[in-house]
């Protein structure tokens, strides 16, 4: 297990002023077509952070999610895009579904879209950057970056490993885009591995391959990993005191050995791990049940509570909010340290489980880092001293109207 007291010193060299010459993404106005709850719908906030208030099941977090599409990935809600779709009472399943924004903040504002193709009938997503068809969804990343933040997040530091793995990972792509490309290619070879163990073709030509596979690619994750955990402990200090920093460790067998040894080492050591494993991997179904560690698709995040030295998972439900406000308020920042560019944030239902101390300072960090970041909840007095500062709208069975 490595932790954060092996990670190296972060430059200190970036500037306080996080924002003053970073590129601030904002998503200047964004159109919805037979996305969940909405048959058509326009918001053109400009630059400005955003909030969305309204009864619960109004159609809120649904627009958060329509954003979270303009990045690589599931979505906030990680939902298969045949259930995305719009659906009537008559509809055997959902329609096809579009999303257009147009992004401004980088050095050319930037047309994009993604959706589903009614025409075609195709269950694949498909993405236009100025009109013209992309093949790869990874394409969004060099126009769109954002962070989010939902009630679903709550349980991430009591539920299984599974969750706060994927909550890296998707750090990790925010900041590294190939990274997505690498976990695929893993766990491709994990699963065709595990399959030919299970049916007993110890082939070992062919094992030998896929076994070379999750070794090159997995110490590729682990490191990545490791990169991103590495400066979020620094960034995490520099959010502001009132939220709790965190010191991070990762709980896995290729990040411990990245500590210690030369890369090409650690993929040799995965290698020969992998080939030991075999005739027990062959018994349980799995892998790496007979290696004394957690492999890439097992390893787990560990948060702790800097100043309390305590657990995340031990701390107060109020506390394990504010680390996780704290960390994703710090991936803002690495976004401006590392790729001089302010991030959108996607901030469901946030605020309410916020003292008000807490979320004035939230909304302070927001708006010094110079986030267009869009709030939701029910309560509208909550975002009062955003008042003037951010666009307001009320949002009411699928309808949006902008307040005053």
């Amino acid at each position: 297990m490595t932790n954060s007291s092996a990670f190296a010193a972060l430059d200190q060299t970036t500037s306080e002023n996080f924002g003053g010459h970073a590129a601030r993404l904002s998503c200047a106005r964004v159109t919805l077509t037979d996305f969940r709850c909405y048959d058509h719908v326009r918001l053109e906030p400009g630059s400005k952070p955003v909030v969305l208030t309204g009864s619960n099941g109004a159609g809120k977090t649904n627009i958060l999610e329509a954003l979270s599409f303009l990045v690589p990935g599931t979505g906030l809600r990680r939902a298969r895009l045949s259930d995305v779709g719009r659906r009537l009472p008559d509809d055997l399943q959902g329609r096809a579904w579009a999303v257009a924004a147009t992004i401004e903040g980088g050095e050319f504002s930037v047309n994009l879209g993604t959706g589903l193709d009614a025409a075609s009938g195709s269950t694949k997503r498909v993405v236009h950057v100025d009109g013209e068809p992309r093949r790869a969804l990874s394409v969004l990343a060099e126009h769109f970056s954002t962070h989010w933040l939902t009630p679903q997040m709550d349980r991430l530091f009591l539920d299984g490993s599974q969750e706060r793995r994927r909550f890296l990972d998707r750090l990790v792509f925010a900041f590294d885009p190939a990274h997505a490309g690498r976990t695929k290619a893993y766990t491709h070879a994990l699963r065709e591995r595990s399959k030919l163990l299970t049916d007993g073709k110890m082939d070992d030509a062919w094992l030998s391959a896929l076994e070379d596979t999750m070794a090159t690619r997995g110490a590729a994750v682990a490191a990545a990993r490791l990169g991103v955990a590495q400066r979020l402990v620094a960034a995490a200090k520099k959010t502001d005191a009132v939220f709790p920093a965190a010191e991070l460790a990762i709980d896995g067998l290729a990040e411990q050995w990245l500590c210690e040894y030369p890369a090409l080492e650690v993929e040799d050591r995965l290698r020969a791990a992998l080939r030991t494993s075999r005739s027990r991997d062959a018994h349980s179904g799995g892998a790496g049940g007979g290696i004394d560690g957690r492999l890439p698709h097992q390893s787990d995040l560990l948060v702790t509570h800097a100043e309390k030295r305590m657990p995340a998972g031990q701390c107060s439900t109020g506390e394990q909010k504010m680390l996780l406000v704290g960390l994703v308020l710090a991936a803002a920042r690495m976004s401006v340290q590392d790729e001089s560019r302010v991030p959108v944030l996607l901030m469901d239902e946030v605020a309410a489980h916020l003292d008000a101390k807490h979320r004035e300072a939230l909304f302070s960090e927001v708006l010094n880092l110079g986030c267009q970041a869009w709030f939701t909840g029910t309560d509208a007095d909550l975002f009062l001293s955003l008042r003037g500062k951010a666009e307001f709208y009320t949002v009411d069975a699928a309808r949006v109207y902008g307040t005053d």
